[in-house]
C-alpha cells in the first residue's frame, strides 16, 4: 500500500445526528482522497437520505467490504440488513443498533487487515447500549475489542494542546477511590509512550494536574496529592519519565502555562475536557492512545440540537481523519526504526587516534 493511501474505517455513528453530515463535508473535498481512502461502515440508504436532505454534492460508491474500496472515492459497506429509518435529532434504539451494527462490521474488517486506522462520528451512548456494548462510551468498547490486553487512554488534542484523563467516564462520586498510584503510574507510562511513539516527540513534558482545589493546600484541602499524586510522580520522575506537579488545574490553565508542555493528565473528565473545550472545541479530535488500533474521533458529540439543519462544522470531524493519518505513519516510521537500528559504535582507545571501530564486538 502506498504510504498516501492509508485506508480509513469511518463508523456512521447516530444516522439521526449529524455524523453524515460533517462524514460528507470532509470528503467534498477532493484533496481528501490524495491523503487517504475512506471507508464509511453504515447504510448507503441512510447516507444518500442525508445528502439529498442536506443538499451535498458527495457521491459515493457502495461496497461490500473494504477491500473493494476503490481510490479516490467514498465508499461506503452495507452493515444491516434492516431499513433503518432517519428521524433527525431523536433519540431511537434503532439509531442505536445500526450505529452498534457498523461499529462491530468496522472491528471484524480490521482485525481482517482490511483497514488501517478507524475514525468515529459520534453515537449516543444511551440507545447504543445492548449486550454486546454494554461500555460508557468508544474508548473502552475499543479497548475491549482491539485492545489485546492493553490499556486505553483518552487524550483531547488540537496540534500542541494535548489534554489526556486518569480516569474516564467515571461518576463524580467514585473519582477519588478511583485514583491509585498504579492507575496514575499506569495512565502517565501510556501518555509517555503515545507521545513519543505517535507524535515523534523524542523527550516528552508532562504536566500533571492536581485532584483538589490549590493541590490540596497541604492537607487542608484534601489528601489524594501527598498520599497519591506526588509518590506517582516521583516514581515515574525515577524511572525517567519528564512528568511535573501536582498543578491546581486554574490557575495552570489561565496563566497559560499549558503551552510549554507537550501533554497534560488529568484527574477527571470535566477538569480536562471543559477547559480543553473551550480553547479548541471547533478543531479538537478525541485520540484513544494505548491501544494497537489507531482510532480518532471529533470532539463533538451528536449535535442533535442542529441535526438536518445542514449547519454542522466539519472541522473537528476532518481534524481526526488528519490525525489518524499522522498517528499510523508515525507508528510505521517507529516501527522501522526499531526494526533497523543504528549500530553501536566503539572506540578503540589503546592509542591517540581514537579511531571508530564498527565491527569491534561488544564486551
Amino acid at each position: 500500500m502506498e504510504e498516501n493511501k492509508i485506508k480509513i474505517g469511518i463508523t456512521q455513528g447516530d444516522i439521526n445526528g449529524v455524523g453524515y453530515e460533517v462524514i460528507l463535508k470532509t470528503f467534498a473535498d477532493p484533496v481528501m482522497f490524495e491523503l487517504c481512502t475512506p471507508v464509511v461502515y453504515g447504510s448507503p440508504k441512510v447516507a444518500a437520505y442525508h445528502r439529498k436532505s442536506l443538499d451535498l454534492p458527495t457521491n459515493f460508491s457502495i461496497v461490500s467490504s473494504a477491500a473493494e474500496a476503490a481510490e479516490g472515492r467514498l465508499s461506503v459497506v452495507n452493515c444491516t440488513n434492516d431499513e433503518a429509518k432517519v428521524e433527525f435529532s431523536k433519540a431511537d434504539p434503532e439509531a442505536g443498533k445500526a450505529a452498534l451494527d457498523a461499529l462491530e462490521t468496522a472491528m471484524e474488517e480490521y482485525r481482517k487487515g482490511l483497514i488501517d486506522a478507524i475514525v468515529t462520528a459520534p453515537i449516543n451512548k444511551h440507545t447504543i447500549q445492548s449486550e454486546q456494548f454494554a461500555f460508557p462510551g468508544h474508548t473502552e468498547y475499543i479497548e475491549q475489542r482491539l485492545g489485546d490486553g492493553a490499556k486505553a487512554l483518552m487524550i483531547l488534542m488540537k496540534g500542541d494542546l494535548r489534554v489526556a484523563l486518569a480516569t474516564g467516564h467515571v461518576p463524580v462520586n467514585r473519582i477519588a477511590p478511583t485514583l491509585t498510584q498504579e492507575l496514575l503510574k499506569e495512565k502517565l507510562a501510556i501518555f509517555h509512550r503515545s507521545l513519543k511513539q505517535d507524535f515523534g516527540i523524542s523527550a516528552p513534558r508532562i504536566a500533571v494536574f492536581s485532584l483538589n482545589p490549590h493541590a490540596g493546600d497541604g492537607g487542608l484541602l484534601g489528601t489524594e496529592e501527598e498520599e497519591v499524586i506526588i509518590p506517582a510522580l516521583k516514581e515515574m520522575s525515577a524511572k525517567g519519565i519528564l512528568c511535573y506537579g501536582p498543578y491546581p488545574a486554574d490557575g495552570f490553565m489561565g496563566s497559560g502555562n499549558f503551552t510549554r508542555f507537550d501533554g497534560i493528565l488529568a484527574m477527571y473528565h470535566d477538569q480536562g475536557l471543559a477547559p480543553f473545550k473551550a480553547l479548541a472545541m471547533d478543531e479538537g479530535v478525541n485520540f484513544t492512545a494505548g491501544l494497537p488500533v489507531v482510532r480518532t474521533s471529533p470532539a463533538h458529540g451528536t449535535a442533535y440540537d442542529i441535526a438536518g439543519k445542514g449547519i454542522a462544522s466539519e472541522d473537528s470531524f476532518r481534524q481526526a481523519v488528519y490525525v489518524a493519518i499522522d498517528v499510523f505513519r508515525n507508528r510505521q516510521r517507529a516501527k522501522a526504526a526499531a526494526a533497523n537500528p543504528l549500530r553501536k559504535q566503539y572506540y578503540e582507545k589503546r592509542d591517540d587516534s581514537d579511531k571508530l571501530k564498527l565491527d569491534a564486538e561488544k564486551d
